[in-house]
This record gives C-alpha cells, structure tokens and sequence, in this order.
C-alpha cells in the first residue's frame, strides 16, 4: 500500500477486516456451492444431446463454477491464517481460476440468454440440436477468457519462499506498468467483460419479453413456452446483475484509489472496504446458477425432485427408471433401447 493509502487508512485494519470477510463469506458458499454444481454436471450429461436449448451452455457453466469452488478451500486457508504455504504456482493459479471463473460465467450467461432467446424468435433456424456448432462456441469462448485473463497473474510480482509471512492473491504486489497500459487494460475488460456482455443480456430479457405481446413471423406462438423461455433469460440477468455489476462499478474506482488519483479519505475508505464485498457478491455465482437451473429447467427439477433417474449401461446402453410423476403413480420401467428419446429441457 502506498503512502498515500497509509495516511488513509490503516494497511493492518484494512488488511483484517478483508481477510475477515473473505474468510467467512467463502465458507458459507463452498458447500452450497459444490453440492450444487456436482448435482447440475449429474443431470445434464444425461441432457447433452439435447443441445437445442442451451444444455451445453448450462454444463459449460456448471464446470466454470465447480472450478472455482475447488479452490476456495486454499483461499479459505489463507484467509483465516494470514500465509500461504502452498508456493507461488499454485497460488497463481487460483488467483487466476477466480478470474477465469467470473468471465466465463458471464460468456455462458450471455450464450445461455442469446440461445434461448433465438429459439422463441427464430425456432426453425433452431428446430434440430446443434452439437458441434454449441461446442465450437463453448471452446472459443474458453479460450478468449483464459487468454484475456493471462494477464491477471502475469503482472503479478511472485512470492519468495524465503518470506517469513508470503502472502498471495491480490496482496501481491504489482509489476510497474505505464499509466497508459494499465488504463488501457482497465478500459478493455470493462468494455469486453461486463458493458457488451450487460447490454445483450439485458436485450435478450427485453425481447424475450416483447415476444409475449407481439407475434413475429416463423416465432413461438406458445405461451407457456415463451414464459419458460423468459424466466431462464430473466434469471440470467438477474444474476448477472446481482454478482457481476456491483463487482464492475467498484473495480475502476478501486483501481484509480490503488493508483492514487482519489484523494479523499472517506471515499478511498469506502471503496477499499465495499470493493471485497463486491467481489465476494461475484463469487456468489457458483451458489446461484445451480438454484437458476432447478427453478427454470424442467428437466432439473423433475430429475431431482421425483427421482426420475437415467444410468448408462456398459456399452452405452439407457437404462431408465420411472418412478412417480404427479398424482398418478407410474409403475417402474426398464428400457435397454439406444435409440431411447431424451425429454427435452424445457
């Protein structure tokens, strides 16, 4: 922390009540948070040759999500512990796994909306599962994030294990860069990773919701199919809104503080303590998108909530139990057919 930032505020208070807040905010959304995304990855690679509707998306952000749950417990350790003895690799590479994790939920969020969006206005261009055209996507977009995230912990300066106390992730201090690059990097990923990205989620909830009113040639004319379809879209921008946008307001201005263009000292204390509480709203997204799929997916629910189980057998046979569905019983079924037909996702 610079001189400036000490005249402020205490480094060892602010430091504390950081460290505090990590460590308790973690802890509460880990279990959630892996139990939930294991459940999702569970049912939908039973769904994934249902790719109409988004399914490879959803899995894409389930696997996005538990990625980033598996590394909390180190963050976990380091927070109630105030070191790190892991080294410097692995503490690199969860820093940049949170990262990572934050951009690629909201490339999955904006493809989810998109997807479901197009099959209410444009259903026969989608009339048939597009495998390879949605796994293309997926890759691409995995891709872009882990490269643009690269320079998260490349500008970072590693820790030496000689240090008494080592510390990591955004402690760390920071290679010398030009106030030029730095602003030009602050301007790109909040242009690419939250404005355009904020802009078509929100368009796809407005269409989507538009649909419900006007009739458009070759569009859904089923209502109860565009409800379903508008409250996945709404969800979407929901968390995108709750998790995302705070995180994207404080960074520029935690930013600028760190750079030392703020001088006020009550609105440098403000942003240094509510910039950890945005981020951990961001880590939010791992608990949320698994109750996002249970309450819009219709296949979710039904799957967990009436034990509507599917295993595969060797040779990549189906074998599928139905239990109850509703108020009439259903007696159990047994089907070793490979060319069985997979409800689609609704």
């Amino acid at each position: 922390m610079s001189v400036d930032n000490q005249s402020c505020e205490n480094s060892g208070d602010l430091k504390t009540y950081q460290h505090h807040v990590y460590a308790v905010w973690y802890s509460l959304i880990l279990a959630p948070g892996l139990l939930g995304n294991v459940l999702a990855l569970w049912v939908f690679r039973v769904y994934i040759k249902e790719t109409k509707k988004a399914v490879v998306f959803m899995m894409n952000l389930a696997v996005a999500d538990l990625l980033q749950v598996l590394s909390l417990p180190l963050r976990i350790y380091y927070y109630l512990n105030n070191t790190w003895p892991f080294g410097h690799f692995l503490c690199m590479v969860c820093f940049y796994i949170k990262y990572v994790n934050m951009y690629a939920s909201i490339y999955f969020l904006v493809c989810i909306s998109v997807r479901r969006c197009e099959l209410i206005m444009r259903p026969l261009r989608y009339n048939s599962p597009r495998k390879k055209g949605d796994l293309l996507i997926c890759a691409v977009g995995w891709l872009f994030v882990c490269l643009a995230c690269l320079p998260i912990p490349l500008l970072r300066i590693p820790i030496s294990d000689s240090d008494k106390d080592p510390v990591c992730f955004a402690e760390l201090p920071m290679r010398q860069v030009s106030s030029s690059e730095a602003w030009a990097l602050l301007i790109i990923a909040e242009l690419t990773g939250f404005i355009i990205p904020l802009i078509l989620v929100l368009a796809c909830a407005c269409l989507t919701a538009g649909s419900l009113k006007t009739l458009t040639e070759g569009a859904v004319h089923d209502h109860g199919e565009k409800r379903k379809a508008l409250r996945m879209v709404l969800s979407c921008a929901a968390v995108f809104l709750l998790c995302f946008v705070p995180y994207h307001v404080t960074f520029p201005l935690d930013f600028m503080v760190k750079a030392n263009t703020v001088k006020s000292c009550s609105f440098r204390g403000l942003i240094l303590r509510t910039h950890p509480v945005t981020l951990c709203l961001a880590s939010l997204n791992c608990t949320l998108d698994p109750l996002m799929y249970y309450f819009t997916t219709k296949e979710f629910w039904r799957r967990l909530s009436h034990h509507d189980v599917t295993e595969v057998g060797a040779g990549g046979h189906r074998r599928r139990s139905c239990i109850t569905g509703g108020d009439t019983a259903v007696p159990a079924c047994n089907s070793t057919d490979d060319d069985e037909r997979v409800i689609m996702m609704s």
